[in-house]
């Protein structure tokens, strides 16, 4: 199956790294990283442990400050800039770990992302009770995630695979122009990992996300849905190609995976 877009593609990059290094004392964690992600691109950082995956993705999403380079979005400088700031400027981040409040409802648990991007952070909970404004939005991105029927279900309630919908809503609530993956199908059973990806893709084109950008170690889910796989080794980038080069490689493969492609 080829990849699925989520716009139509662009030459023109929405986000770049340049030359980004990061180094804790005198540990060099990531080492002149460059890589841009353009309109309607799937990108798929990969790597083995320790690689700087993580890292990567917190200098990109201004949770670290990068010791040198440049983090580019829509032109601006944004090295450092902080989540949440980020995140009004357009760009937000699903967590590896579901970060919902487990004693909200699913309706209020996008409340609070939702007053957030509205700046009504005081008492969202309140403001929910009587602004048709949140009901309506929170209902929007219920309904894009497949999660309209749970609108009132406390979210400990949710099976893992709904929690992780209910992590990536939230990301998706800020109407973000580009949203970053971490780990999206991390904790769910291989059965509904496929599933969780489609609603993913398609929730992305129907609220007009002009980017996803994942951290993924599921290399089929890398393979199927990725336009371009960025991969990381040792803090340095080892790739940036399409999956057919990436999987047609058997070095390539063993470096990241540590196991030889599937025949």
């Amino acid at each position: 199956m080829q990849p699925q877009s989520v716009a139509t593609a662009s030459m023109v990059p929405l986000f770049e790294t340049i030359s980004v290094s990061k180094a804790f004392g005198v540990f060099k964690a990531l080492s002149d990283i460059s890589f841009s992600v353009s309109e309607g691109e799937f990108v798929s950082i990969v790597g083995p442990n320790g690689a700087g995956k993580t890292t990567l993705v917190n200098v990109v999403t201004g949770l670290l400050r990068p010791t040198a380079g440049e983090v580019r979005f829509l032109g601006r400088d944004i090295a450092g800039i902080g989540p949440v700031e980020l995140a009004r400027l357009g760009m937000s981040r699903a967590f590896q770990l579901v970060n919902i409040f487990p004693a909200l409802t699913v309706r209020e648990t996008l409340a609070v992302a939702i007053a957030s991007r509205l700046r009504r952070v005081s008492n969202p909970f309140r403001s929910l009770k009587r602004d048709g404004v949140l009901q309506a939005d929170a209902e929007r991105v219920a309904e894009v995630l497949g999660l309209r029927s749970k609108l009132e279900n406390v979210a400990s309630t949710l099976s893992q695979g709904e929690k992780k919908l209910l992590d990536i809503a939230s990301a998706f609530a800020l109407n973000p122009t580009i949203i970053l993956l971490d780990e999206p199908t991390s904790g769910v059973s291989t059965a509904d990992k496929h599933a969780i990806m489609e609603v993913l893709v398609a929730a992305a084109k129907a609220a007009g996300v002009r980017a996803i950008v994942q951290v993924e170690h599921d290399m089929d889910l890398v393979e199927r849905y990725s336009h371009r796989i960025v991969a990381l080794q040792a803090g340095s980038l080892l790739a940036d190609m399409t999956p057919a080069a990436f999987f047609a490689d058997p070095a390539m493969t063993a470096a990241v995976v540590g196991t030889r492609p599937r025949l």
